[in-house]
This record gives structure tokens, sequence and C-alpha cells, in this order.
């Protein structure tokens, strides 16, 4: 487990707190939409995180080729139809590049400063000439509007319990899942950042927003 990440509930619990089980009953939102207006038909995507597959899958259905990265082998186990590789993606080198790197899940908030530095990094390194990452970013009001709760239409219960401060910037977050058969908790470490800290965190990398793809600026188009 890293340090700073926790998990609770049935099932196996990966290195940063995240559940399975859980993972798999999450339904699909609408980055693949997003994602699939952002890019060309037919791309090469480099999914950084992919976990089960919740949005590799309706990638997949919607014509990319999609290579999907995890460092859980549990997680990547429910991924079909993608190539897979198992592995931290800080230390990700493939040797080749794609038409579009994903990096989603708020990954680009990682509390430790060296683990972001090298998540951008694997972007940079993996992203083809002409080609773009997409990120997804916390909303802005995402460690502000604490406790906050919301009921799925599908019938389960995500609660944002909590946001502490536990000093250099980096908050703890305690989030619950409750479904009406199962629960689990997930702790984790995140750094809030401003649009400009966001900005200035892909410049040192050698990116630059492209454009913020959806009005709250949550998904965004880099380039190199």
């Amino acid at each position: 487990m890293r340090e700073g990440y926790e998990g609770t509930g049935p099932g196996a619990i990966t290195p940063d707190g995240c559940a399975v089980e859980l993972y798999a009953r999450l339904p699909v939102g609408d980055e693949p939409d997003i994602i699939a207006h952002a890019v060309p038909e037919g791309a090469r995507i480099l999914e950084l995180g992919s976990g089960v597959g919740r949005i590799t899958h309706p990638l997949l259905e919607r014509g990319f080729a999609v290579t999907a990265v995890d460092e859980s082998a549990e997680m990547l186990e429910r991924v079909r139809g993608a190539r897979t590789i198992c592995s931290p993606i800080e230390e990700l080198d493939l040797g080749e590049t794609f038409d579009v790197v994903l990096l989603a899940s708020f990954l680009v908030h990682a509390g430790d400063l060296e683990v972001r530095r090298g998540l951008l990094r694997t972007c940079v390194r993996h992203v083809a000439e002409g080609g773009c990452v997409l990120i997804q970013r916390e909303g802005e009001d995402y460690h502000a509007n604490v406790p906050r709760e919301r009921v799925d239409p599908s019938g389960f219960t995500v609660r944002i319990v909590s946001s502490e401060p536990v000093g250099d910037g980096v908050h703890s977050v305690r989030a619950e899942y409750e479904f009406p058969d199962a629960a689990w908790t997930q702790t984790f470490r995140a750094r809030p950042l401003s649009r400009e800290q966001f900005e200035e965190a892909l410049a040192e990398a050698g990116l630059r927003v492209d454009r913020y793809l959806t009005d709250d600026r949550i998904w965004v188009k880099a380039v190199v």
C-alpha cells in the first residue's frame, strides 16, 4: 500500500486504496464521449490507470485501439479486448508512441510531487508527434465542498467525507461508497491545483494546454 493510502471493503484492494470489486460496479459516465469528441476516429490510445476498464471498454466499442496500463494485476484481469500492461505509470517506458495518452481519474493530483512529475513524463514520453494528452482534473471546489453526497441513479451512494490538509499542500481525502449489499471506503492523498498551478505543472513537463474540453475545465487537451 502506498503511504497515506488505504481501502476497506470486500475483495482485493490496490496499492492506492482502490477496491477492485467496487470499480467493477461503477457505471460509465460521460468520459468516453468527451474523449471521442476530442481525438481522431480510430486513434491509438494509451490509457494510464485503466483500472477494470470502465472507460477502456466503451472506447473499444467506439473503434479505438487501446493499450490499458495499471499497476494492479487484479484490476487488469477485468479488462477485455485491449492490450494490457501491468506497471506503475511513472515507471512505464514502452519504447513506442500513441496518438492519444489518457491520464484520467484525477491522477495528475498525486500528492507526491515526484510521482506527479513521473506521470507527466510518461505522458510526454509516449505521445506521438502531433498527438495529444487528455487529462482529467479535479473540480475546482473538490476540496472545499466537503462533506458532500451523491446518490447515483443506479442505486448506490458516494460520499466525500473529508479532505484534511496534511502538510506541503497535500490533502488526505476519505471517500465512502455504499451499495445495498456492500460498502467500501478509500483514503488517498491529493494535491489541489489551481488552474495556474496545473498549467505550471504541465509546463514543467514540457506540455501546454491546447484547450479545455468541458465548461468546468475538468477535462483538458494538452500538447507538447
